[in-house]
């Protein structure tokens, strides 16, 4: 069976709430924003990138990259440069066709970026297209899953205040949910008092997490660090820019506070540092960016460290969140998995069959492939 149709689908959905709550309202919904304190671009839309392959006998792998901006260039990607690597190959051949897609661009220093998502997606979407050949859920093939389950966090809890936020966290353990992640980076003062009013209203028993996204200096990450031990605080994520990992290993050294990396980075060859410096304590790549075969193989380098791992998941729709998913079940040293209501609602209105996240457990399809499949008349629908 080989590959006879290679198409790249970029997405944009309207939406009114993000990760880090309602969109600014000045926000113009044809352009990108910045949102203080923080550094990166924005879209006033839910954007990624699907890939779908097929046979001539019409089987379908589907593939996603993590494309919150942007998503054309990887489109351009997948369609120019790697759709005639993919063609009339073998979908089996997946870690030959990996290294091919890599290598293409690598000796002009295109081994990270936009250039990794796109293998990514192309990745992901020939793991489903092997399942659904072989007749086999892609934990499976990964060797099978450790987890019946997979564990996850709620992220994000984008309320205003802090008394909301602890409202919004309430609400979700009531609905089984035990651990949760702020998203940070207000000043060391501000975001100790966040953490300190969730563990309060939640007790010593919730897991509570903190992603600061890279604002704070050394000295700050050090000051907030020492505050975050005291909480009993399951991470410290990005909590200084992600190019200095010199400056990540020395604030590991000096706090207790678990020390979180990786959703910036996209292969082994860019976490081998980290592990070497003891610079992180728990890896964080996002299967959008990575893949499910480059996940896997930083799972297994990163156990050799003793090193934890807690797939990144933010806004990848459904096809991202089923990848991440069948990898983390088939993760080893797995801590916890990302979960954002809101975008995983979007995801399930994409689907023909909806995923399952309650009680802090995602369920993992059990369908070949990834078990899920775009439908792609409500994406047609719902595209803004």
């Amino acid at each position: 069976m080989r590959i006879t149709g290679v198409e790249a689908i970029p997405v944009r959905i309207k939406r009114d709430e993000s990760y880090l709550g309602l969109l600014p309202a000045a926000a113009d919904p044809q352009a990108y924003f910045l949102r203080p304190p923080y550094r990166a671009l924005y879209s006033a839309y839910f954007e990624t990138v699907f890939v779908k392959l097929s046979t001539a006998d019409g089987m379908v792998g589907w593939g996603e990259a993590l494309a919150p901006v942007a998503p054309e260039v990887v489109q351009q990607i997948v369609e120019q440069l790697l759709a005639p690597v993919l063609l009339n190959s073998n979908p089996l051949d997946g870690n030959v066709l990996w290294n091919a897609m890599y290598d293409l661009m690598r000796e002009r220093g295109y081994y990270g970026g936009f250039m990794l998502d796109a293998i990514s997606a192309c990745d992901i979407a020939l793991w489903d297209l092997r399942g659904k050949m072989l007749e086999q859920p892609v934990y499976q093939l990964l060797g099978g899953a450790f987890h019946e389950r997979v564990p996850c966090y709620v992220s994000g809890l984008p309320k205003p205040t802090a008394a909301e936020r602890v409202a919004l966290a309430q609400e979700f353990v009531a609905q089984g949910f035990s651990a949760f992640k702020l998203a940070a980076g207000h000043g060391v003062q501000a975001d100790a008092a966040s953490v300190k009013a969730l563990r309060d209203a939640l007790g010593a028993e919730a897991a509570l997490l903190l992603d600061a996204h890279w604002v704070y200096t050394l000295d700050e990450a050090i000051q907030l660090g020492q505050r975050l031990e005291e909480l009993s605080v399951g991470f410290f994520e990005a909590p200084i820019n992600p190019e200095d990992v010199a400056a990540h290993a020395q604030l590991a050294a000096a706090v207790a506070v678990p020390i979180a990396h990786g959703e910036t980075e996209r292969s082994r060859y860019q976490f081998h540092p980290w592990l070497l410096q003891r610079a992180a304590d728990i890896l964080q790549p996002d299967v959008g960016r990575a893949g499910i075969s480059e996940t896997i193989k930083i799972g297994a380098v990163a156990e050799s460290f003793n090193v934890k791992m807690a797939p990144h998941l933010s806004v990848g729709l459904g096809i991202c969140i089923a990848a991440t998913i069948h990898a983390a079940a088939a993760l080893p040293n797995l801590y916890l998995l990302e979960y954002q209501p809101p975008v995983f609602e979007i995801a399930n209105l994409l689907l023909e069959a909806p995923l399952h996240c309650a009680a802090g457990y995602y369920e993992i399809p059990e369908a070949p492939g990834l078990g899920v499949a775009i439908d792609e008349a409500r994406l047609s629908a719902l595209q803004a």
